[in-house]
């Protein structure tokens, strides 16, 4: 009966040793097939957001008074825009002006 119990916690080890091998591997390869998902999403985020800077410009500005920016002359001239224009605008606020009299902030 010994032997039998023996044979018996033995092959429930070696059970438990290939389940938890089992689950490590499925897990590394849920990992690398995110990493690769994730890699792949990033590619084609560049890619779109390169081509579409090479038809256009981008650049940093400040926000004026009454809400109003300003494109710089280097990008005017290149992309050939002039006083009447219409463009289109994509906004991405990027940092908020401190204000002086908030301590918080």
């Amino acid at each position: 009966m010994s032997n039998e119990n023996e044979n018996e916690n033995s092959k429930s080890g070696i059970d438990v040793k290939k389940t938890i091998e089992k689950t490590a591997e499925f897990q590394q390869d849920m990992m690398r097939q995110f990493s690769n998902f994730q890699y792949n999403a990033f590619q084609n985020m560049f890619s779109s957001l390169q081509g579409f800077t090479n038809y256009n410009a981008m650049f940093k500005t400040n926000v004026q008074s009454g809400g109003r920016i300003s494109i710089p002359e280097a990008e005017r001239q290149a992309l050939g825009i002039e006083e009447g224009d219409l463009v289109q605008v994509i906004i991405i606020p990027l940092a908020r002006k401190q204000k002086s009299g908030n301590k918080n902030n």
